[in-house]
């Protein structure tokens, strides 16, 4: 079955990096665009940055410049590489993917930026 975990979140200063990786399992994964989702307290979830089979990216406004999502096809894996963090950034980061009509969701991780 699809499985997907994600790893690497956690509290972080403002101003500080994080990577985020999401273990894929199920799938074929070098055929499937990826994503990174998050969701604040209190807010709608959110497409944080998607990556194509090919490697194209595409990133939200909020996040542009700092955020960099990339992928290894060998390992499976998608990381997120978030960098100048701010408290805005703060929320549970999801690992995404479509199949189909279906979209499956890892159990997230949480990143909670200090001021």
């Amino acid at each position: 079955q699809v499985q997907l975990v994600e790893s690497g979140g956690g509290l972080v200063q403002a101003g500080g990096s994080l990577r985020l990786s999401c273990a894929a399992s199920g799938f074929i994964f070098r055929f499937r665009a990826m994503g990174w989702y998050r969701q604040a307290p209190g807010k709608q979830r959110e497409l944080v940055a998607r990556i194509t089979s090919g490697g194209t990216t595409n990133y939200a406004d909020s996040v542009q410049g700092r955020f960099t999502i990339s992928r290894d096809n060998a390992k499976n894996t998608v990381y997120l590489q978030m960098n100048s963090l701010n408290p805005e950034d703060t929320a549970i980061y999801y690992c995404n993917t479509n199949l189909g009509t279906i979209d499956y969701w890892g159990q997230g991780t949480q990143v909670t930026v200090s001021s």
